[in-house]
């Protein structure tokens, strides 16, 4: 294999349609179905994969078939098949559903709007995580125009994973024949530590979101007539939050919530953070003077990809202060999203969380805790010998720097899926969610030239899969 026109092919790709179509993609505001219960009626998931669908069947690869699976009520997938010559499956996953716009853009950014600006493109979805079709199916297909004989090679692109992945089990019923057992599964949807190098993802952490609902009065009365009488919701909350977590270092108080962690993976962590060791806490948008909870960026790795944390990231019941008057509230619901451990169970964690909350609540007030999507973690197995130095040479080769391995803080429900039902599977996780790429956030963007260049690498992954089978 000639790996500079390897490059040289993949690079034209990018430049001469994958950007633009990328572009497109951004403009499109496909909220996932949490975010827009209306999805189906706007029809803007619709025009997204119809987007991708359509840039995939230009492609010239001989025998591809580009299919948009459809479910009644479900959100669509987008399959493709690229016949191998090789026995054998690989399975590349990426997903098209994008997070809601969130505040805070910066002038001449919107989520909407893409804007390419120092090797960048701004906007919601590109990174996180809309460019994993193309970089897929451009890898293979530079592989093809080298006669670099695969295995069978599946792309499967969600529309549903920002919202736990909620109807992709449904899919994986109706097409199981068609996948069959994949030997390899690639997934383009992590982080990356830095640009210089790749990173592969070792672990991820599950995730239970629920609403905690505190209800004092039945209306809102005069502060000054009722403070003093009457406990405010707010400070009910408090006190049961404090149940949970640990209001002085964040720890989760909760032995469902933790897990031993393997050693590893702490290992892991230890090489990571000689690698990257301030830009731990470095990669995030600090206020002026604000701080991370630790100076040591092994703890700071662990506490992101194996310690459960909670953060509550939205509420009803509080007026902005524009309007806010001097009143007591009556009730105040706060969403709670909580990060579990990559080996802990969801269902026990959420069972725990639920009764922590409402047993014996503070001066009788109504307390409940509603559970929503509850999604485990996902462990990886221990790589093949052949894997661990594909990795390591792509790296080498592409980027002129070593691979790290580390956990990941985020979630991948379909990772999860894949362990239980293929144990034996080798997996390939990484992405190009690094320093200040800030998915879910304002200002998104893809680093244009490491997503290049992780096509690239997962170019030289395939054709190593391929080396290991019977011929």
């Amino acid at each position: 294999m000639d790996i500079v026109k390897l490059r040289a092919d993949i690079a034209a790709a990018w430049h001469d349609s994958i950007i633009e179509r990328l572009s497109a993609y951004v403009r499109i505001p496909n909220k996932s179905p949490l975010f827009d219960p209306e999805w189906e009626e706007n029809g803007y998931m619709e025009a997204a994969i119809t987007l991708m669908a359509e840039w995939c069947r230009a492609q010239p690869i001989a025998g591809m078939k580009v299919e948009v699976h459809r479910l009644a009520g479900r959100t669509p997938v987008l399959l493709i098949d690229v016949p191998g010559e090789l026995p054998g499956c690989v399975l590349l996953y990426g997903h098209l559903d994008k997070q809601p716009e969130f505040t805070g853009w910066l002038p001449g950014l919107g989520p909407w709007e893409p804007v390419q600006r120092d090797g960048k493109l701004y906007g919601r979805g590109a990174a996180d995580d809309g460019y994993a079709v193309f970089s897929s199916l451009t890898a293979i297909a530079a592989l093809k125009a080298q006669d670099v004989p695969l295995a069978r090679c599946l792309v499967l692109i969600e529309a549903c994973e920002e919202s736990g992945s909620a109807d992709l089990p449904a899919h994986l019923a109706a097409l199981d024949g068609a996948i069959g057992e994949p030997s390899l599964v690639v997934c383009l949807d992590a982080e990356c530590g830095n640009y210089d190098q790749l990173w592969c993802t070792t672990s991820l952490r599950g995730n239970l979101v629920g609403e905690l609902r505190v209800r004092v009065l039945e209306e809102g009365v005069h502060s000054g007539m009722a403070t003093g009488i009457a406990p405010t919701p707010f400070r009910i909350a408090e006190q049961l939050l404090m149940r949970l977590e640990s209001p002085v270092n964040g720890a989760l108080l909760l032995d469902e919530l933790s897990v031993p962690i393997p050693e590893d993976r702490l290992a892991q962590a230890r090489a990571a953070a000689r690698v990257l060791g301030d830009c731990v806490a470095g990669k995030l948008p600090w206020a002026k003077g604000a701080r991370a909870v630790s100076d040591d960026p092994v703890e700071l790795l662990i506490n992101s990809s194996w310690k459960a944390t909670l953060a509550v990231t939205g509420a009803n019941g509080l007026p902005p202060t524009v309007s806010a008057g001097n009143v007591l509230l009556p009730e105040l619901t706060f969403k709670l999203s909580i990060r579990l451990p990559p080996t802990c169970d969801p269902d026990r964690a959420s069972r725990a969380v639920k009764a922590c909350l409402e047993h014996d609540p503070p001066y009788g007030a109504q307390v409940s805790f509603r559970p929503g999507a509850s999604t485990g973690g996902w462990n990886a197995p221990s790589f093949a010998p052949w894997l661990e130095e594909s990795i390591r040479e792509a790296s080498r080769q592409i980027y002129d720097h070593e691979a790290v391995h580390v956990g990941c803080g985020g979630t991948i429900p379909f990772m999860g899926m894949l362990g239980e039902r293929f144990p034996a599977t080798q997996f390939f996780i990484t992405g190009v969610l690094g320093p200040h790429a800030n998915a879910h956030g304002p200002n998104e963007f893809l680093h244009l030239e490491y997503a290049q260049k992780l096509t690239a690498c997962v170019s030289l992954v395939l054709a190593d899969h391929a080396a290991t089978l019977p011929g």
